[in-house]
């Protein structure tokens, strides 16, 4: 399994540049782990891409896991009342 850690803002400003990184990290794996930790600011693009990435993995068939998110990513997800649409395991701290 690869894993790769998300740094910095998920927004609207940066999310040309992580779609691109991203979709290339779908092409290393066929089973991965997106670390979403520190992800300072998030917001609806930021959304836009995670749908994106996992509706691509399912796809591709591969697997695409969301992990240790963090309170910005926490909050969009629940304002948006998509929290358990990835499927993935969310432990509040």
């Amino acid at each position: 399994m690869k894993s790769q850690t998300i740094e910095g803002e998920l927004t609207i400003y940066t999310a040309a540049t992580e779609k691109q990184s991203l979709m290339n990290f779908l092409d290393t794996d066929s089973e991965l782990e997106l670390n979403l930790s520190q992800v300072s600011e998030m917001d609806t693009a930021g959304l836009q891409i995670l749908i994106l990435m996992k509706n691509e993995a399912r796809r591709q068939g591969k697997v695409l896991r969301y992990v240790m998110h963090s309170k910005p990513v926490l909050e969009i997800l629940e304002m948006t009342n998509v929290t358990t649409s990835f499927g993935d395991q969310i432990i509040l701290t």
